[in-house]
Order: structure tokens, then sequence, then C-alpha cells
């Protein structure tokens, strides 16, 4: 059983881990080759950096946590754990990545059983590292961070992704974008779901919320809103955020009236 100091000593070697992974995909950002990009699917994108880093994250992780399995992006190590698992996003906006837009991210999160207990975000060009352990805080840089008090929706920004290839609910979508657009302060879409979420735990933003997206675009990002006082749920209010493939996380005092807002895409 891993313990809170060994919680605190994992943190740091993972910070490690996701800021060396950071400065190759920087590195090989300065001379990426587009064509060497794979489709997985229609406009599911993957670069020879996505499977690099993580081959270099798992080779890492495997040291520091031997016992632990992983749940990957990529398939370089499908083998679960019994009890602990990894779960990995190497490149958390790669479309970002080769379209030299700069917002993407190396996200880890470690769960025990079904509960996350720690999550590392790094994002790359603004050499932001953004970490939690369950019951220690979240922080960046190693300053502690929490959410936004804006008291309501209409002293908010929410942040969202779009769909980029299962369009079966897009009229629902942009029917909610439409509802949000004239109760808050804006929408913003980086393209980073990891990130996305670390922006609301840091109070930049208020909401987040997104749908058709896997365990390792959000565990790590999930586990630092809540350790920074937020609210994150699935859609229905309840706790299937991780594996049920969609998320809405707050400042906790918005999340209500937000959740009411999305029941019209919910239903």
């Amino acid at each position: 059983m891993i313990t809170q100091e060994n919680l605190n000593q994992l943190v740091e070697q993972t910070q490690e881990v996701a800021k060396e992974v950071g400065a190759f995909i920087r590195k090989e950002r300065q001379h990426f080759d587009v064509n060497r990009v794979e489709h997985k699917g229609f406009n599911d994108l993957v670069s020879y950096v996505d499977q690099e880093a993580e081959r270099l994250i798992v080779d890492r992780l495997s040291v520091i946590l031997p016992e632990a399995g992983f749940i990957t992006e990529e398939g370089t190590n499908s083998t679960k754990g019994e009890t602990y698992n990894w779960v990995i996003d190497p490149l958390d906006g790669t479309t970002n990545f080769i379209h030299n837009i700069p917002v993407f991210s190396v996200s880890i999160a470690l769960m025990e059983k079904d509960e996350l207990v720690l999550g590392v975000v790094y994002e790359v060009n603004r050499h932001e590292c953004f970490y939690a352990i369950k019951d220690g805080g979240a922080f960046c840089n190693d300053t502690r961070i929490k959410v936004s008090e804006a008291p309501d929706l209409s002293a908010s920004i929410i942040a969202t992704g779009f769909p980029y290839y299962n369009f079966d609910l897009i009229d629902r979508y942009l029917a909610t974008m439409k509802s949000l657009m004239q109760k808050t302060h804006g929408l913003r879409r980086f393209g980073s779901a990891a990130v996305d979420l670390c922006y609301v735990a840091s109070g930049r933003t208020e909401g987040f919320f997104e749908y058709n997206l896997n365990s390792y675009d959000v565990a790590a990002g999930a586990l630092i809103v809540k350790e920074a006082g937020g609210t994150v749920t699935d859609f229905d209010g309840g706790d299937d955020f991780v594996f049920g493939r969609k998320i809405v996380a707050s400042n906790g005092i918005i999340h209500r009236d937000f959740l009411k807002v999305l029941a019209e895409f919910r239903d």
C-alpha cells in the first residue's frame, strides 16, 4: 500500500519524468516532419513524437513503481495492474503540436483501484507543471493553486473541446454552446483537455466540459481540479468521469447551474 509519504516522493519523480519528456517534445517540434504523421482514424492523428514520448514515460515509470500497470494512449504497455495503474497521455494536444499551435501537454495519473491518487500535467510551451496527490492540495511549479471564486455563470469563462470525429451529438453540442455564450463571459477551446482542466484548477477559467474523451485525457487533470477545491462529475452529476467519456469540471460554485445548461445536451 502506498502511503502519503510515498505519494510525495512519487509525485516529485513523476514531475521529473514529465519535464524530461516535455523537453524531448519541445526539441522535436523545432524540426518536426509533418510527413511522419499517421492516422489512427478520421482526424485522429499520431506522430513518432507521441510514440517515443510514451515509450520514455513507460520506461521511467516502470522503474519508479514496478508493481503498477499501464493504461496508455498509444499502446506501448497495456498490461493492467491489480491495484495500481498509470494512466498516460504522452502528448495531449497532438493536433496542436502538428500545426505548431503552442498548447499541448504531458499527462500522467496514478490510480489505486478506481481512485485517482496522483496527477501531473506538464504544459510544454509555458513550462508549467501542474500536480496533485490525493488529500495534498494542488500546485503549479511549486505554488499552491485553487479554483476561481466566481459566483455564477455570468462571471465565468468556460472551456470546451470540439468533436473531431464523432459528430452524432453535434446539434445538441452547438445548442449548448449557444446557450453558454449567452450566459457566460465566453467560451474557449485550447485543444488539450489536460490543460483545460488545469486552467480550471488554477482559476483561469471557471468550468470545462467535453464528451467522447478517454481516461488518459482527463485522469491527471481531474484530480488536480478536485485538489484545488473544484468539482468534477460526469454530465449526470455522478462520478463516472474518468472512463465514462463525459466530464464536467468547475470551481464548484457554478456546478449546479452549469449542469442545468448541459442537461439540454445530455438529454
